[in-house]
Formats: C-alpha cells, sequence, structure tokens
C-alpha cells in the first residue's frame, strides 16, 4: 500500500521543486530523500555532459542530442526544455507507472520543464518554489559550489530574474535561508499532499467498511 495512510491505497504525486540556480533545491531534495524511504527521484534525461562525479542513470541519464530529439519525436518525454544550451526532460513510462502503483517521485527542475508537467498530469502535481534569501547570498551559494567557471556564473546570475518571475505559478514558495528549516516545510507540505481526499483512490471503499462493521 502507499504511504500516508497504510490502510488506504491512494495514487502517486509528483512533487516538484524548482528555483535559480543556486538557490538550494538540490540541497532540499537529498535531504528529502535521505529522510523519506517512499519517494524517489525522477531521474532526466540530458545532453548536458556530466559534472565531477554524476554517474549516468543515477543522477542523469546522459544522451547525445540525436537520441534526445528521438525521444522528443516518440512522444516519450512527459516534459522537456532546453536550459543553457542543454536538453533536459523527463521519461514519460516510469513516471506514469509510479503514480499509478501509489509511488510519490521528486522532481528537480525548471518552471518550463512544470508547465508542460502541468498540462499532463495536473492533478497529480505539487509545485514548491525555492527562493534564495538574497541575491548576495545566491551568488555566494554559486561561487561556494566551485564547478561551474567565471561566466557560467555570471550568465546564471542574469537569468536568476527572469527563473524568479514564474514564482507565482507554484503552490508552495520556501524562502530557504535556513535549510533545516526549509527541509521541515517542504516535509510538512509532502504529508499534507498524501492526505489529500482526492488522491485516496482507495478511501470510498475503506469508508464503506468502516460504516459496514459500526452498523
Amino acid at each position: 500500500m502507499a504511504s500516508g495512510n497504510p490502510r488506504v491505497e491512494r495514487r502517486g504525486l509528483l512533487l516538484v521543486l524548482s528555483s535559480p540556480s543556486g538557490a538550494g533545491k538540490t540541497s532540499l531534495s537529498r535531504k528529502l530523500l535521505d529522510a523519506d524511504p517512499n519517494i524517489a527521484l525522477s531521474v532526466s534525461v540530458t545532453t548536458r555532459k556530466p559534472r565531477p562525479g554524476e554517474i549516468d542513470g543515477q543522477d542523469y541519464w546522459f544522451v547525445d542530442e540525436a537520441k534526445f530529439e528521438a525521444m522528443i519525436a516518440e512522444k516519450a518525454l512527459l516534459e522537456w526544455a532546453t536550459v543553457f544550451g542543454n536538453y533536459y526532460g523527463t521519461p514519460r513510462a516510469p513516471i506514469e507507472k509510479a503514480v499509478a502503483e501509489g509511488r510519490d517521485v521528486l522532481f528537480d527542475i525548471d518552471w518550463q520543464g512544470t508547465q508542460q508537467l502541468s498540462e499532463r498530469m495536473a492533478g497529480d502535481l505539487v509545485r514548491v518554489f525555492v527562493l534564495p534569501p538574497s541575491a548576495e547570498a545566491l551568488e555566494a551559494r554559486l561561487r561556494q559550489r566551485a564547478q561551474d567557471p567565471e561566466e557560467v556564473v555570471a550568465r546564471r546570475m542574469a537569468e536568476a530574474s527572469s527563473e524568479i518571475s514564474h514564482w507565482a505559478e507554484y503552490d508552495y514558495v520556501i524562502v530557504n535561508d535556513d535549510l533545516a528549516e526549509s527541509s521541515s516545510s517542504l516535509h510538512a507540505i509532502l504529508a499534507a499532499e498524501r492526505l489529500r481526499r482526492d488522491r485516496m483512490t482507495g478511501l470510498s471503499a475503506f469508508v464503506r467498511g468502516l460504516q459496514a462493521a459500526l452498523s
């Protein structure tokens, strides 16, 4: 049975985290995955080159442009976008299977991908936007990663305002000043969304059984 209520079957949900690069969505994702065994990370397909330490099939599926474009043509992606000159996308089949089986999936994607997911699986979607506490904090976090050259840091800072402009398209907003506090807020959002009545596909049968037992 799905998590949330062990007695009632439910449909899974798609928990989306979006933010400008450096605001902390990846750190929040990792903390949630470490703490909650009932949610799994969606592994995206990308044409971006692997960063140090990234593993194919675990962090991303790394493919070339020809393969990615074939997946688009075959409608094998739930969403896809071009970000900083690279393709990113979500394979359709494993996500639809997980949700139907009552399993939750976590997405670390941008606003473009979120809009496409909203068009295809709106009833299953929970959208959370993560904001940095200040522009200075955002720049400091980007530099602390020490993975991107100076021109990439400058470009990400320039793009941040545009990305942040989409905050109102999300169901929840977390200002990530303190990681522990933000993580607690994210857990609360997930717990509440798991208990939504319209996600509990077995609730009617459970209530009828309960009523019959009480009669």
